[in-house]
């Protein structure tokens, strides 16, 4: 008993000091294990149940490692003298049965609670862009803007460019996204969540979601669906820019300027800063050889 109450100690101890070490904070960059710190208003919210459901598996984990360790060590082997032999432990299996329920319990109501934040929508949000996938590509439509042409301003890439999704920061932005074709997702690893794009289901009524962008900056956008042939080249770029350089974009693109020309009005640089384009062509023309 004395040496189970040694252990014990010596564990909670060490469980203590790691906690003092850490400081125990979701902020803590030991913590995020690789995750980016978000850029959006909804981005703290799903970073601390990553990390909190982090910390709960490792606690889990170290107990768990610990009993097995005391137990080899506790019960190995003395001498050729058969072990007294136990059927059951009635004790034992109802905390062993009640305690996983409860820690998926937890589990379950901390994420329900962060997945209904994430998946607000206000009433009436500054900015809306409908986002269309296809193989493979992205095109961003702008709806509430009007082109040379009548029809609203939209930005579609090619094998020379990637499209670029430019938005302001400091405004409610929803994101309408559609597929035209196959299952597609919606990721920007800097918004800490990404959305699968399913075609039909109305498209447009499920597949919606807002964001508050926090900080300017360019971040790398992906698909992260396996959708086929090239959907490792999927990708696009948010640009976030302050609201005064947004409207100033919009109104060059409504003028018919391109993305690029745009861009460079309003002092930014006019091809992505965070991937580059691939030659769908001539990669498919190496590939036959």
């Amino acid at each position: 008993m004395a040496r189970g109450s040694r252990l014990a100690r010596v564990a909670a101890l060490g469980l203590l000091g790691v906690v003092a070490l850490t400081g125990c904070t979701p902020n803590n960059e030991f913590w995020r294990w690789g995750w980016p710190d978000g850029v959006t208003d909804r981005s703290e919210a799903m970073r601390d149940l990553w990390i909190w459901s982090v910390i709960a598996a490792l606690i889990v984990g170290f107990a768990v490692w610990g009993l097995i360790l005391w137990s080899v060590v506790r019960h190995r082997k003395r001498s050729d003298e058969l072990p007294k032999q136990t059927a059951y432990n009635l004790p034992l299996e109802i905390v062993y049965t009640i305690l996983p329920f409860l820690i998926i319990a937890g589990l379950f109501f901390f994420t329900v609670v962060v997945q209904n934040r994430v998946q607000e929508r206000s009433a009436d949000p500054d900015v809306t862009v409908a986002v269309n996938a296809f193989k493979w590509n992205w095109q961003f439509v702008y709806p509430e803007t009007s082109g040379p042409d009548g029809e609203p301003v939209n930005t579609v890439g090619s094998s020379e460019e990637i499209p670029i999704l430019v938005l302001p920061t400091d405004r409610t932005i929803r994101f309408e996204v559609a597929s035209a074709d196959v299952i597609h997702s919606f990721w920007v690893p800097e918004f800490l969540f990404k959305l699968d794009v399913i075609p039909g289901n109305e498209n447009g009524r499920d597949n919606v979601f807002e964001v508050t962008i926090q900080e300017e900056g360019a971040f790398v956008g992906r698909c992260a669906e396996l959708c086929g042939t090239y959907h490792a080249y999927m990708n696009f770029e948010v640009r976030a820019v302050s609201p005064a350089d947004y409207e100033a974009y919009l109104d060059a693109r409504e003028a018919g300027d391109s993305t690029f020309e745009a861009l460079e009005s309003i002092g930014q640089p006019g091809r992505s800063q965070t991937t580059h384009a691939f030659d769908l062509v001539e990669d498919a023309q190496r590939a036959d050889g």
